[in-house]
């Protein structure tokens, strides 16, 4: 996928190595995982419901709004966690499309230069000095509690609209 970003945003469509090429390379990733999930949700909708919602009257777009998307939402709240995850611990994609190993500043727009948080956990961790000890810790508990966040709000999420299909 980083080469992949690299032929395409970064030379093909000229955006160099910016912020926005490491998004755009991410979201190539994580794409694939949310359809072939959502897909699969999709399907795994009893053609019941279907069937019901159209003997009702319903127009097939009524139906598929109404009845089929809901109660393939958390199928779908779960494909987009786990892609989220995953971009989540990416760093070898954002780092051939261009993120830097140390970045001492904050980006300023889309086109600035940038890193992933692992790349900059990683860098703190190889410095003796123990500022970086701790800022490497600090690192990883930002990771892992915007991990923890997520997660929650998707169940949270998946657990109303099965309440809601359940009703």
């Amino acid at each position: 996928y980083g080469v992949l970003g690299l032929g395409v945003f970064v030379r093909g469509l000229d955006m160099g190595r910016s912020l926005i090429a490491g998004a755009a390379t991410l979201a190539l990733l994580v794409l694939p995982i949310v359809i072939v999930a959502s897909r699969e949700a999709l399907r795994a909708v009893p053609s019941t419901f279907r069937e019901s919602g159209l003997a009702l009257g319903a127009t097939r777009w009524r139906t598929t709004w109404s009845v089929v998307l809901p109660a393939a939402l958390p199928g779908v709240a779960t494909s987009v966690i786990l892609a989220l995850s995953r971009a989540l611990g990416e760093t070898a994609p954002l780092v051939v499309v261009g993120a830097l190993t140390y970045v001492t500043f904050l980006p300023d727009g889309i086109d600035a230069p940038y890193t992933a948080l692992p790349i900059q956990i990683w860098s703190w961790v190889s410095r003796p000095q123990p500022e970086f000890i701790v800022n490497a810790a600090a690192g990883v508990v930002v990771l892992l509690g915007l991990l923890a966040v997520t997660n929650l709000s998707v169940v949270v999420l998946r657990d109303r609209a099965h309440k809601r299909v359940s009703t």
